[in-house]
């Protein structure tokens, strides 16, 4: 029988933003803007290159700001349309057309599981994909990761949850990480790797780490994954955390991890913040060069 394809997702962004205060005031975190729009679109454009055509978006208070700007209003494309700037006016109207784009709240910041479970009426029994919606992955080119890790659920049936290698082993306390006991990576038909998930250890002192493989704010869920999120016992400050609900998850009905084929940009810091809009500067064809000159002339004054 012939599987259907991922048309779902859940972004979760329902965060406070508190590394970024005072800036985080009154404007949420995703909607800090890289070059020249704001995460949570990159985020979401991410989700329909992968072929997702319906995506709820978990918010909180104060995030209206998230819910205007997918639904630009009239006035302004009155504006765009008679100045004559149709490449402008193009543009906002395709940010309204993006996806079938719908909105709700979690009332009380209790975790990423508990974040993921707002979205449980929105997905129904179908199977879903979920973008943190703070966090960018860039494929360079080749197939979004999505798309390779629906290609994993449709060949499997069985949840994925991206990885991406921790370089530094001292950094691998700041990650859940995979723990893929004896097994082997195995390839779809189309040759993309996976690897069966065995447990996984949430931010592992180094020395006791089973692997370098960090899970990577993506994730693909089968919706039996609800009912482990109902099981989970809250954590640290009461949150549920979402690694626990896939430990059992990987115990009962199997779970794979995926290597990202790009490179993630987590923007829950200044630093990183920073470093993504020089990257992504660099990239623009409108503003590469100008900034390349700019960097190449700071590093030859410090020089």
């Amino acid at each position: 029988m012939k599987r259907c394809r991922i048309k779902k997702a859940i972004i979760p962004a329902a965060g406070l933003g508190t590394r970024f205060l005072p800036a985080t005031i009154a404007q949420p975190k995703e909607m800090l803007v890289v070059v020249d729009k704001p995460v949570i679109q990159y985020v979401v454009e991410e989700a329909v290159a992968a072929g997702i055509t319906e995506i709820l978006i978990i918010t909180g208070r104060s995030k209206r700001a998230v819910e205007d700007h997918f639904d630009p209003p009239f006035e302004l494309e009155n504006l765009l349309e008679a100045k004559g700037k149709t490449e402008l006016l193009q543009e906002v109207r395709q940010i309204a057309n993006l996806a079938k784009i719908q909105f709700t709240r979690q009332r009380r910041q209790l975790g990423l599981a508990d974040a993921i479970y707002q979205g449980k009426s929105f997905v129904g029994a179908d199977s879903f994909v979920v973008l943190l919606g703070d966090t960018i992955i860039d494929s360079n080119g080749c197939d979004p990761c999505l798309s390779e890790m629906i290609e994993i659920f449709n060949e499997t049936d069985k949840s994925v949850v991206a990885t991406e290698y921790v370089q530094n082993p001292a950094d691998v306390s700041r990650y859940g990480i995979i723990d893929p006991g004896e097994n082997k990576s195995q390839k779809t038909s189309a040759g993309v790797k996976y690897l069966d998930v065995h447990d996984l250890v949430e931010k592992p002192a180094a020395a006791r780490a089973p692997s370098r493989l960090a899970v990577a704010s993506r994730y693909l869920f089968a919706p039996a994954i609800f009912g482990y999120i109902e099981r989970t016992k809250p954590g640290k400050g009461g949150e549920i955390q979402i690694t626990d609900s896939m430990r059992m998850l990987a115990k009962k009905e199997g779970l794979y991890a995926y290597e990202i084929n790009g490179q993630r940009y987590d923007i829950g810091n200044k630093i990183d913040y920073i470093k993504t809009n020089i990257d992504f500067a660099l990239k623009n064809p409108e503003t590469g060069q100008a900034i390349r000159s700019h960097l190449e002339s700071i590093l030859n004054q410090a020089g």
